[in-house]
């Protein structure tokens, strides 16, 4: 599946990250070193992760991240 990530906020593509890999909030806190409430705050917006923690995120749950430069017309 592939979305693009500038149709959607941040935390709109943590939570679709992680629940695409049916992982709990827990499961990804615990492997991330984190808390369930950073994981929680995150998917709702209410704190900002740095694009570090996405990478270890899309490792921890098996996606690809691909940055490709937009074509202009």
């Amino acid at each position: 599946m592939e979305i693009k990530a500038n149709n959607y906020k941040p935390n709109e593509i943590l939570k679709f990250i992680r629940q695409n890999a049916n992982i709990t909030q827990a499961t990804l806190a615990e492997k991330l070193g984190k808390s369930k409430n950073w994981v929680k705050n995150n998917e709702q917006g209410l704190n900002r992760y740095f694009f570090e923690d996405l990478i270890k995120i899309a490792n921890i749950c098996n996606v690809e991240i691909i940055i490709r430069e937009k074509k202009t017309r």
